[in-house]
């Protein structure tokens, strides 16, 4: 129970790592003076460790999780794009075989990795406007009705089938036993960066050229997480052998749309937003190559694992998140 034993530098390797999240979280635990190794598709230069992978066969990657402390695989084509049969034969290609590919390496191991932390998605719960969703209690969704009254209907084919991806997902992880590596599934909220090309770096500019009001009807609600939090969880998820199994990594304050958008005007010192209503969202995420699911499904998603453990967090509400996230971009002179 609780923290690690031993001291001194610890060994990261994050298969997929190349990505915003794996870049942050690279940066993160190098700076600790722990030795990173990034596992990519493309070897780039960086402050850390690069190793080429395919993500489809063994190779002198291996040697890289021998007595590892902690994988966090964070392979997988991004979610944003619509949701063709191209596309979701990518989407579940790209994060199913390369988690069966790890299980295929560790197995051939003699000192396997300490802990194995793998992407997943909050995305795996209902739409929720009537009740938080954590670990223990949240319903998972595929099937549920949206709506009230005449507008009362099945969620879209398009939402179940992502519920279905995480299942896949989550299954190619914890199927097979891993006797002396815990495994974890990162069910991971929308992870906040003041970074061009983040998902942070979108909403700010809608916000700054005032798009930034709220979306559908502004009653689903945002879950989100702090980069800072992101990073800090999941050092503690590492130190913390009694945690295991599915983790939502969300910060434990989620809030409709129309409070997300208008607090970060806010911090950006914009008074007003135009509003998109759900059949000019449609339009626009069309138009964008992008599916509206990732807007209008309410995720009202709270890390019950973490506030159990003990985790503080350093940003809970997103008020206070806002303007940090904003101050660091302004700081960094970034443009719009």
């Amino acid at each position: 129970m609780g923290t690690m034993p031993g001291s001194g530098p610890r060994r990261i390797v994050i298969p997929g790592g190349s990505g915003s999240i794996g870049s942050m979280l690279a940066r993160y635990f190098q700076e600790r003076g722990d030795h990173v190794t990034v596992l990519t598709r493309a070897p780039y230069t960086a402050n850390w460790e690069t190793v080429h992978w395919d993500g489809v066969t063994l190779g002198p990657w291996v040697e890289t999780l021998e007595g590892a402390d902690a994988v966090i695989h964070l392979s997988g084509k991004p979610i944003n794009c619509r949701y063709t049969a191209r596309n979701r034969r990518a989407l579940h290609d790209s994060r199913i075989g390369p988690t069966r590919l790890l299980h295929e390496a560790i197995a051939t191991l003699n000192e396997p990795p300490r802990v194995w932390l793998n992407g997943s998605a909050a995305s795996i719960y209902r739409h929720s406007l009537d009740r938080d969703m954590d670990e223990l209690t949240g319903e998972t969704g595929g099937n549920e009705w949206v709506g009230e009254g005449f507008w009362r209907r099945r969620a879209p084919e398009k939402w179940g089938w992502i519920v279905q991806l995480i299942r896949d997902w989550e299954r190619a992880l914890f199927s097979t036993p891993t006797p002396r590596t815990r495994k974890i599934a990162l069910r991971t909220t929308l992870e906040l960066s003041p970074e061009p090309g983040t998902v942070f770096a979108v909403l700010s500019r809608l916000a700054r050229v005032g798009l930034g009001g709220t979306q559908g009807n502004g009653r689903q609600y945002v879950s989100w997480m702090h980069e800072v939090d992101y990073a800090r969880a999941v050092e503690f998820l590492i130190e913390h052998e009694e945690i295991d199994g599915p983790v939502n990594m969300g910060s434990p304050e989620p809030l409709p749309n129309r409070d997300f958008n208008r607090i970060l005007r806010e911090a950006w010192n914009m008074p007003n937003g135009i509003p998109a209503p759900a059949l000019l969202l449609a339009v626009g995420m069309f138009l964008l190559r992008g599916e509206t699911e990732l807007i209008l499904k309410s995720r009202r998603v709270v890390p019950g694992k973490l506030l159990k453990a003990g985790y503080e967090f350093e940003f809970p509400g997103w008020e206070m998140a806002a303007d940090d996230l904003v101050r660091r971009w302004r700081a960094e002179g970034f443009g719009l």
